[in-house]
């Protein structure tokens, strides 16, 4: 019976493919590079779930939101909050300050196009994106500022064996999975998702809600940005290029519905770790980066679908 139950839970489905993955790449290496490889994969895996946290929280709220502004939100945020800090260590904390309000007002651009010129926000984050990236492309200026010695060693320490940025993730996850399943904002969400007309009969303060989620989902991008900038030793102008399909698609393989109305905290983890795993098991294998991309985006494309099987078959 527990068992049962266990398989009926959608995020179990993403631990298990990353688990298969994860074995047999160690069987691959002879089981030599297993600590390495599982410390790779938290570390790798926390960005992936920062990012998806966010942009589920935006899924969430139901068919049609999406935030593509992530990639550079992340940027931005790395690429000023280096510039601030400046290499100086006392300056770690305000420089997180300054990342998060970037996300903040991202967020609040973000859900200003929507609102007030009315148009989907897909159109509204993928116009915003440009003038994000157009401000980190004037910002940069081809500088790469290293992050202050205490912050990039931190980034890429661990503790009692876990990567610090994994310890990170997973504090962001038990508030998300407590601010969804247990608060009164939580539940606003879900009931926006599964029906936005509904909501607003019930007297549920729709606008409020949908700029505090995609105001939050900016500021993980940001934050997001912030550590990989301090993880990498520096900002790049495509830093956070990867994470635009990434967040999506952790959220659709983790379980989440793309209909909205229901999240899935633990199913990010297992997709996120499973999205790392993937390619690491590739370059095992020696593959090239073109064939890598494309088995990726194959087997991305069959977890969906068979993710969107269960949902039908649920439904």
């Amino acid at each position: 019976m527990i068992l049962q139950r266990l398989f009926r839970k959608p995020w179990i489905w993403a631990f298990l493919a990353a688990l298969i993955v994860w074995a047999i790449t160690i069987l691959f290496t002879g089981g030599a590079s297993t600590i390495g490889l599982t410390q790779a994969a938290l570390t790798f895996a926390a960005f992936s779930i920062l990012v998806g946290i966010g942009q589920m929280f935006v899924i969430t709220l139901g068919p049609g939101n999406i935030d593509l502004c992530v990639p550079a939100t992340m940027t931005l945020s790395g690429t000023i909050a280096l510039k601030f800090m400046n290499g100086d260590a006392s300056l770690i904390l305000p420089g997180l300050l300054v990342a998060i309000a970037i996300g903040i007002a991202v967020g609040i651009g973000n859900y200003g196009l929507i609102k007030l010129l009315r148009i989907p926000p897909i159109i509204a984050t993928l116009s915003m994106s440009f003038i994000v990236l157009s401000m980190a492309i004037w910002t940069n200026r081809g500088l790469r500022i290293k992050p202050p010695d205490a912050l990039g060693g931190f980034a890429t320490a661990t503790t009692f064996g876990m990567p610090n940025l994994a310890f990170i993730a997973l504090v962001v996850s038990v508030l998300a999975y407590i601010l969804l399943q247990k608060s009164v904002y939580g539940r606003w969400i879900a009931a926006i998702g599964q029906s936005i007309n509904a909501a607003r009969m019930a007297g549920i303060p729709v606008d409020g809600v949908r700029l505090t989620t995609y105001v939050l989902c900016a500021v993980l991008a940001a934050v997001c940005g912030y550590l990989l900038a301090s993880f990498s030793g520096g900002a790049a102008l495509n830093m956070g290029q990867e994470y635009l399909l990434m967040s999506i698609a952790v959220v659709v393989i983790g379980g989440t519905a793309v209909a909205g109305g229901d999240s899935n905290v633990p199913g990010i983890w297992g997709a996120s770790l499973f999205m790392f795993l993937v390619v690491s098991m590739l370059n095992t294998y020696g593959f090239g980066a073109g064939i890598r991309l494309v088995m990726t985006g194959l087997i991305i494309i069959a977890v969906i679908i068979l993710a969107g099987g269960r949902s039908l078959k649920n439904n």
